[in-house]
């Protein structure tokens, strides 16, 4: 497979492109500065230089011509401001979306946020973070030519992945390794039978790909 990932130099992302070259497929990471170029090809991935908040959706989709599934694990971070979060975490999340779509890309995986909601309240850049989530959510939702699977992590950790994940609809809050979130990522845009669904994770006792499976189809 081909799998395009916006937000290609994220934490989630480069483990994810790791992941997915390890396994043979073909992984191509979306990144903004290319001084990041180098570090993506180590890991075995194509980088695309390529600013999501500039880009037209005409660009985005000759970036996505030919993929077979594309993530969007973009973000614009704990140090940004509202105003990022209004351009990445939704705005882009969205041309994203509508880019595959355009590309005939079906697969569409988005990494979400547990608690994103379009009407969460609030002032804080956080409130306005799980807004803009949300409704860049409610978004790829509402289009029909995407197989897409929202995933919502809990409270990510630099800690060691274990292999061992808990993935339903309402897992209740706590902390996920980011290593876990991206062998996550690898099952799902694997598994077209968890298209439409959304699903919060976080650490717990099923092996990934049994997680998954479980899940798939419903």
């Amino acid at each position: 497979m081909r799998i395009v990932i916006a937000g290609g130099h994220g934490q989630i992302a480069l483990r994810l492109e790791r992941l997915l070259a390890a396994r043979g497929d073909e992984a191509a990471g979306i990144i903004r500065k290319p001084e990041q170029a180098d570090e993506l090809r180590r890991l075995g991935a194509e980088p695309i230089v390529l600013d999501l908040e500039s880009a037209s959706v005409e660009e985005v989709a000759q970036a996505l011509e030919g993929a077979d599934a594309a993530v969007f694990a973009a973000g614009a971070g704990p140090g940004s401001g509202a105003a990022r979060k209004e351009t990445v975490d939704k705005a882009a999340a969205i041309l994203f979306a509508d880019a595959a779509v355009r590309a005939g890309v079906r697969r569409f995986v988005v990494v979400s946020s547990m608690g994103a909601d379009a009407s969460h309240e609030g002032d804080e850049v956080f409130d306005v973070y799980q807004r803009a989530k949300g409704e860049a959510d409610d978004y790829v939702r509402g289009l029909d030519a995407l197989d897409w699977t929202i995933l919502r992590p809990g409270m990510l950790t630099d800690d060691e992945g274990t292999g061992l994940v808990r993935l339903e609809a309402h897992t209740g809050r706590g902390p996920i390794p980011r290593d876990d979130v991206a062998a996550v990522l690898a099952e799902l845009v694997d598994t077209p039978a968890t298209a439409g669904l959304t699903l919060e994770l976080i650490s717990g006792p099923a092996p990934v790909s049994v997680a998954v499976k479980s899940v798939a189809g419903n």
